[in-house]
């Protein structure tokens, strides 16, 4: 009997034991995975409604009866989260023992909540890799003190890396890579002593590498490739004893390169990336001998001198070295020791001498000076290139090569007139040729998206004027994922046309949902209805440039010899022309967007606009209407319609390239004008501005008559005298006070500048973005406290202060692009801030009297640069 009860009792513990190390005993924890579960909509066959959550539930970990991991990568979701993918997860903050979440890849359109640094105080790993979020990294993140591992790679997050991320001392990873995050690397980062791996690449970080770094002991992986960064490498980094990959490609740093980089403390750094920069000196001898070096590029730089002996001691069989387009000069000195590296590439430099035997067709030597081999420099160019740094040339003595026909030297001198005729007479039609290909490069240079690390090129011109792209170029089908035309035609239910959104210029618009439960904006291009070059320009855009202000592009379909297929990230709130004013489904009455709203709609356009101007050429969107301002969940802005997108003409171009160059579209330009300049989207803006004041939504998309009556009545009722006559014309739906009628009136006196009728008048987009993250500084004293008006001179002193000497800047950044283009530094590069700003004041003014010239300063003794009629 006692036997009996002591089994008994003991089959009772057992079951306890299994329910507390099994099921979920909290009932508040049971409660916030049910409202997760309906919050980020996953379906009930993922997470069953009657089951137990630590049993049962796909990707919920529990211990002890608590809930300790939470993963939600794949999961399917219902009809609603695919619709509305917002980052609701308040229901968090109970799971007081979570210590991992994992959504990678899980669409959770939103910002990350400030109270995740506050209430997650157990969590270790924190997973947001490629969500779609938008927005700051928030300084609470500092809060999780044992966080281990922090992934936000591949969103849409801007800003500056906030310095609190110093304080997550047991932080082993931090991948912030493929981001549109701005400003300068944190020093605080030095802290994170416990950091194996730092991966800032992708995004538009500036200054200098701080060199506070090289106290990272622990740290194996340091990428920062692909940024703005500038200065020297610091030497510090060679501090770094346990540092595996080191990758600094693709920015702007310059000076020679530090020996530490190529000390023997670097013993396990097998890969070092330092390509397309602007290093210059020589490299340090005692590279070769680095013990785990397997993968060296330091292509695209400047740096010269004699290249290094290879040595025997190089003990990295199957090593890649790439050593291409540098000036490194000199005899070249190879030796069969060689035969172990898998491929060394030395071209596009000035080495001279033979080449050596011994089989080396590991490695390449093209565009040298090298003797006994093709694709060399000429003998000329590289004599001079050697006398300009006054060293000897030597190319070796050469056998004249005799032509087999010459026969004897009596008749030398005919042969040698009749040669003379034949290549005098292909020289001048060579010539001519030549001439007339440089004509049509320079009339259809607009037409073809050069971009420095890669380029769109046509082909044969049609009757439609524009070139023909080649088909499907490779850089295109690199852009998001690639889909098959069947996935494309599942999730959009055969081009069903109840998913159609709109027929757009360059292609139809379809709803579509993906496997993963995320919705999604399908474009389908019709080569038989328009033309090719309207995918492939938008594409290889997105291919080179990233910025968060441009709509994302998740993947495309290009397998389809006549329907090409671009796949976008769904925008909830559509386009600023439906967004404007929409009928609620609740009531059915009209809803129009509050005025904070269109202020950050305007800023946000601005932004987008700004940094396709600032690119290297400027980039002309030739496409700026209320249809193509996108707006997400949150109405942050993504400019749209990107298949017009085309690089500014220059506006030094010669009178044939004018007389030749094709205008773009109806609405984009001047009349008479056949040039493509940012002015242009100035202007465009400027009426999209309009529509924001007044609520009419047809001036941007229209050019006709009624809308140029439009116009100039409505401008008459702009002053900068007077701030009652905007009154006038603000939207009626529109509710603002005193303090908001300021910013309304300064923004209406923003887009009279715009509109100014000679396009070199107009002010640059980035002072445009200026004015409206500051539009109260416009119309209003700087000091909060006071009320009075300011006089002229302090007006116009403010104006050059904010602004600038516009003649200053404009010839600066002509120079610049100048520059940029003769240097060929790589990519788009983008040196303005990312992110933007509220307007803040208090004070109350009745009206302001400023000329124009303090607003927006006209450019001094500047030639008008459009030809023909203006606007």
């Amino acid at each position: 009997m006692g036997l009996q009860r002591g089994l008994a009792l003991s089959a009772v513990i057992m079951l306890l034991l299994v329910q507390l190390t099994m099921g979920l005993s909290s009932e508040t924890e049971w409660v916030a995975l049910f409202k997760l579960r309906s919050s980020l909509g996953i379906r009930g066959k993922e997470w069953p409604l009657k089951a137990e959550p630590c049993l049962n539930w796909t990707g919920v970990r529990c211990r002890n009866g608590r809930v300790v991991g939470i993963n939600v990568t794949g999961l399917k979701r219902t009809r609603t989260g695919r619709l509305h993918p917002n980052f609701e997860v308040d229901s968090l903050t109970n799971l007081t023992l979570l210590e991992s979440f994992n959504a990678s890849g899980f669409m959770l359109n939103g910002s990350i909540p400030e109270w995740f640094g506050q209430s997650l105080g157990a969590l270790q790993v924190l997973d947001l890799r490629s969500c779609s979020i938008t927005g700051v990294i928030p300084d609470s993140l500092g809060g999780l003190s044992v966080l281990k591992s922090l992934f936000l790679s591949g969103n849409s997050l801007t800003g500056r890396m906030p310095p609190t991320l110093g304080l997550l001392s047991g932080l082993s990873v931090l991948d912030l890579s493929r981001n549109s995050l701005s400003g300068t690397v944190p020093n605080s980062l030095s802290k994170l002593g416990n950091l194996t791996r730092l991966d800032l690449s992708s995004n538009f970080l500036s200054g200098s590498i701080p060199h506070e770094l090289g106290g990272l002991s622990n740290l194996q992986i340091l990428n920062l490739s692909n940024s703005a960064l500038t200065a020297s490498v610091p030497p510090q980094l060679g501090n770094l004893s346990k540092l595996v990959e080191l990758d600094l490609s693709m920015n702007f740093l310059s000076g020679s390169l530090p020996g530490s980089l190529f000390s023997s403390t670097l013993v396990a750094l097998q890969v070092l990336i330092l390509s397309e920069n602007l290093f210059h000196g020589s490299l340090p001898a005692k590279m070769w001998s680095m013990p785990s070096l397997h993968f060296l590029d330091v292509s695209s730089n400047n740096l010269t001198g004699p290249l290094p002996k290879f040595s025997n001691n190089v003990s990295s069989t199957g090593a890649i070295f790439n050593l291409s387009n540098n000036l490194f000069y000199g005899s070249l000195s190879l030796n069969t020791s060689l035969n172990k590296f898998k491929m060394i590439d030395l071209s596009g430099n000035y080495l001279q001498g033979e080449v050596p035997g011994g089989g080396l067709s590991n490695v390449t030597l093209a565009r040298n000076c090298l003797q006994m081999i093709s694709n060399q420099r000429g003998l000329e160019d590289c004599r001079l290139f050697y006398v300009r740094r006054n060293l000897h040339f030597d190319p070796g003595e050469q056998e004249p090569i005799q032509p087999p026909f010459l026969g004897k030297s009596r008749s030398n001198k005919s042969v040698i007139f009749i040669l003379a005729g034949i290549f005098g007479g292909l020289g001048l039609t060579v010539l001519l040729v030549l001439v007339l290909l440089l004509v049509l490069k320079q009339c259809h240079k607009h037409n073809s998206l050069v971009i420095q690390r890669g380029t769109v090129e046509g082909g044969p011109v049609p009757d439609g004027g524009r070139p023909t792209p080649p088909k499907d170029p490779v850089f295109v089908t690199g852009v998001g994922e690639s889909f098959t035309f069947e996935q494309i035609v599942r999730l959009t239910g055969n081009f069903s046309e109840a998913n159609i959104i709109k027929h757009g210029r360059s292609g139809d618009l379809y709803w579509g949902v993906l496997e993963s439960g995320a919705t999604v904006v399908v474009k389908k291009v019709d080569l038989n209805l328009f033309k090719r070059e309207s995918y492939i320009v938008e594409l290889g855009l997105l291919s080179k440039v990233s910025h968060a202000r441009l709509v994302p592009i998740l993947g495309q379909c290009l397998e389809n010899e006549n329907e090409k297929c671009i796949v976008y990230k769904y925008m909830p709130n559509g386009d600023l022309a439906t967004s404007l004013h929409k009928v609620t489904s609740s009531d059915g009455k009209l809803q129009s967007l509050d005025w904070i709203t269109r202020l950050k709609i305007a800023i946000g356009a601005a932004e987008g606009l700004a940094y396709l101007h600032e690119c290297s050429p400027p980039l002309v969107h030739r496409d700026v209407q209320a249809s193509s301002i996108l707006l997400d969940d949150k109405f942050e802005v993504r400019l749209g319609s990107l298949s017009e997108v085309t690089a500014q003409e220059d506006l030094h171009q010669n009178v044939i390239s004018r007389l030749f160059s094709k205008p773009p579209s109806s609405n984009q330009v001047n009349s008479g004008t056949s040039s493509v300049t940012c002015a242009d989207d100035v202007y465009c803006f400027g009426k999209i501005l309009l529509e924001l004041v007044t609520g009419n939504l047809h001036v941007s998309k229209s050019d006709d008559a009624a809308a140029k009556e439009w116009l100039e009545q409505t401008l008459s009722y702009i002053s900068i005298y007077d701030k009652e006559r905007v009154t006038k014309i603000v939207d009626p739906s529109l509710i603002v006070d005193e303090d908001l009628l300021d910013e309304v009136w300064a923004m209406a006196i923003v887009a009279m500048s715009c509109l100014n009728p000679k396009p070199s008048k107009r002010p640059p987009m980035r002072y445009v973005l200026k004015a409206l993250e500051n539009p109260l500084k416009i119309v209003r004293e700087e000091n909060p406290s006071s009320a009075r008006l300011r006089t002229t001179s302090s007006r116009r002193s403010w104006s050059t202060a904010f602004f600038g000497s516009w003649r200053h800047s404009s010839s600066e950044s002509a120079t610049a692009t100048g520059n940029a283009n003769k240097e060929g530094t790589s990519g788009f590069k983008q040196s303005g801030r990312v992110g933007s700003q509220g307007s803040t004041g208090n004070d109350h003014s009745s009206s302001n009297k400023r000329s124009s010239n303090e607003i927006f300063p006209e450019p001094l003794d500047m030639q008008d640069v459009e030809t023909g009629e203006a606007r």
